[in-house]
């Protein structure tokens, strides 16, 4: 048998494990996010105001020393759902809002001036009663659907979103863990439709896109899972933390897919910087060089590979394409 042939039956052996590679993203956190700007009486950004945040509910929580940036902007994450008193201030110029924060981003325009004009702009007792009741029951039934879903059940998973939904249309994150719900089940019909949804109400995250990505792989839909995967591989690097390792991954594997060997390797050699401990990450580049008949270069990420996972479900097909590299 030639070289060649051995690469070539190795090839065609290991193709079928790549799917199974790519991880379905997990459910989304139950926090909020709040975006807001700070503008004068006469409605111009100010800059440099310090923004805080009290929450009303029965647990103490607050956050501060957040201030604007050149445009009145601010962004505060990570934090509990539920009424916030949220101030900004800067020169004995004082504001306040009552937000309300739910699974979606709440913005906020906060307007300072001098405490006898700043009024804080808010809710009678009722209203914040009945606030309090309608995310509270959102809350459970967030958690009793991360409880289901990570139990295995996943139409109760799936029943306790459509609850939340109801109250909430515009919950992204609720479409996004539905997804990920429909796509355990392998009901992929229901879980594009969710995915796209999500993206539809907000198309800024990238877990969506790497989940279609996913899903129009394992159909060999590889044109329209190239551009999901491209997508989720841009938003993760606009979020500053220059990609995520498992997205970039996953791209590498479309694009091999599609027989494109030189592309992939640039993926799959990305994918293997952002996360050194990706074994995986590895053992494609290594398969992306050897495709090319770049047989030398593919024993470094193969040597890495059997570093990092020297029992690894490949590992005794890299031991054998070492022999053959040697």
């Amino acid at each position: 048998m030639t070289r060649n042939v051995l690469v070539r039956n190795l090839v065609v052996g290991t193709l079928a494990l790549a799917f199974a590679l790519l991880a379905v993203p997990a459910s989304a956190q139950l926090t909020s996010v709040i975006r807001g700007k700070v503008t004068d009486e006469a409605g111009k950004p100010v800059e440099g105001a310090v923004v805080k945040g009290v929450y009303q509910g029965d647990i103490s929580r607050e956050f501060d020393n957040v201030k604007t940036n050149a445009k009145g902007e601010f962004l505060r994450a990570g934090l509990a759902p539920g009424n916030w008193r949220v101030s900004a201030s800067k020169d004995g110029l004082v504001g306040t809002e009552l937000v309300v924060l739910t699974l979606d981003q709440a913005i906020v325009t906060i307007k300072i001036g001098t405490p006898k004009n700043a009024a804080p702009a808010g809710m009678t007792a009722k209203q914040i009663e009945e606030n309090n009741k309608k995310q509270a029951q959102m809350e459970a039934d967030f958690n009793a659907a991360k409880a289901a879903f990570d139990s295995g059940d996943y139409d109760t998973a799936v029943m306790n979103l459509q609850k939340i939904i109801v109250t909430l249309p515009t919950c992204a994150a609720c479409y996004l863990s539905m997804g990920d719900a429909y796509n355990k089940k392998g009901d992929l019909e229901n879980a594009e439709k969710a995915y796209l949804k999500s993206i539809d109400l907000d198309a800024t995250k990238p877990a969506p896109y790497a989940a279609l990505a996913t899903i129009y792989n394992g159909m060999k839909k590889f044109d329209e899972a190239g551009k999901m995967s491209a997508k989720a591989n841009e938003l993760s690097e606009a979020s500053g933390t220059g990609g995520d390792a498992s997205t970039v991954f996953n791209q590498g594997v479309i694009l091999w897919n599609q027989s494109k060997a030189v592309e992939a390797e640039a993926q799959f050699l990305k994918a293997s910087k952002l996360d050194p401990k990706m074994a995986d990450a590895f053992y494609w580049l290594g398969m992306c060089r050897i495709n090319q008949g770049k047989l030398p270069d593919a024993k470094a990420p193969f040597l890495e590979y059997m570093k990092l996972a020297p029992t690894g479900q490949y590992a005794d097909q890299v031991k054998a394409m070492l022999d053959v590299i040697k």
